[in-house]
């Protein structure tokens, strides 16, 4: 290369590096809240921030350069009360104020808080069981207003985990839904596990469980009489306790079906349902589209598509059960 060439070279990218500086530390800053609905030190929580914030810098998104993240997580402990009504009110306010540009928020709990507190912060949810029934959003297609999301499950869900529960366990005869009034969607959860129950024979109960003691009362007076097997509703407070759920399930032998993997994983027998990582990256394109100008309004409510069968054999053993070569070919996972 040329001498006069080189300079010109070395000049060009001299006058290149400042104006590339200055665009990066003129870019900017946008600020979002997460508002969760387990503690920071639960073990689930680290994979739902990792999906999250994979998928948003995959958008564009990277935290410290053009994104700012106010991550809130109500629930204190792994086993107690889980989150309390008046700290998720605290912590929604709190964002609000904040002036956050969306918030994502998990739970019906938690968006029944933020929608109290604000209708023009934009908010996206992740498992929300029925936005509708409880007065979140109007409608699926068109929600309108500043909130929209992603569901949980549809009630019918419940449905399946009686049918896998008996396939598992057929000598169950007495089926116990353990459950939180503190969430709406227990009632829809309630009627669909009545209706399928009755076709299986089986006799449902349901208690109505707000903290570790409780949930240890309940279970060890139901398991006084044999045959019984437990459901185990979607929660804050049942994710919260789910390794004390599972503890309790196997000292009472107990089989029991859960909502989500986290519970097989801490020791629960099987669960079935939607991959939460999976649901924070989807909604992590509707804060991207929000965040570039679109309105929560024009993005429908989506329900979710895929369910997951976790199987934990180390369980099933200590339980005496032997699970189905045609449930084990249907699991996603089989832990052993």
């Amino acid at each position: 290369m040329r001498r006069r060439e080189f300079i010109t070279l070395i000049g060009g990218a001299a006058l290149a590096w400042p104006l590339a500086a200055h665009a990066q530390r003129s870019e900017r800053m946008r600020r979002i809240g997460v508002l969760m609905a387990i503690a920071e030190s639960d073990p689930d929580a680290a994979p739902r921030v990792a999906a999250l914030e994979q998928r948003l810098q995959e958008l564009g998104w990277a935290v410290g350069r053009n994104l700012h993240i106010d991550y809130r997580w109500p629930a204190s402990k792994t086993v107690g009360t889980g989150a309390d009504i008046e700290r998720i009110v605290f912590d929604a306010r709190e964002l609000v104020q904040a002036k956050s540009e969306v918030i994502l928020a998990t739970g019906t709990p938690v968006v029944a808080a933020l929608k109290n507190e604000t209708a023009a912060v934009p908010i996206v949810f992740v498992q929300v069981a029925d936005p509708v029934g409880s007065g979140i959003v109007p409608g699926l297609a068109r929600p309108g207003g500043n909130i929209t999301g992603f569901t949980n499950y549809e009630y019918s869900i419940g449905g399946k985990w009686l049918e896998v529960l008996k396939e598992v366990a057929p000598e169950v005869v007495r089926a116990m839904f353990i459950m939180s009034s503190r969430n709406a969607a227990w009632r829809g959860f309630q009627a669909s596990l009545a209706g399928v129950a009755a076709s299986l024979k089986l006799e449902m109960t349901t208690a109505d469980l707000n903290d570790a003691a409780e949930i240890e009362r309940a279970i060890a007076a139901f398991a006084r009489e044999p045959n019984g097997g437990l459901v185990v509703q979607p929660d804050g407070i049942t994710m919260v306790n789910r390794e004390w759920v599972a503890t309790l399930a196997a000292r009472h032998r107990l089989p029991a079906v859960y909502p989500f993997r986290a519970f097989a994983l801490s020791g629960g027998l099987m669960s079935y349902g939607i991959d939460v990582p999976a649901v924070y990256r989807q909604a992590a394109g509707y804060v991207d589209r929000i965040l570039r100008g679109e309105k929560p309004a024009d993005l429908p409510v989506q329900q979710p598509t895929k369910f997951e069968l976790v199987i934990n054999l180390k369980t099933a053993k200590a339980l005496g059960l032997t699970v189905p070569n045609s449930l084990l070919a249907r699991a996603d996972e089989v832990i052993e």
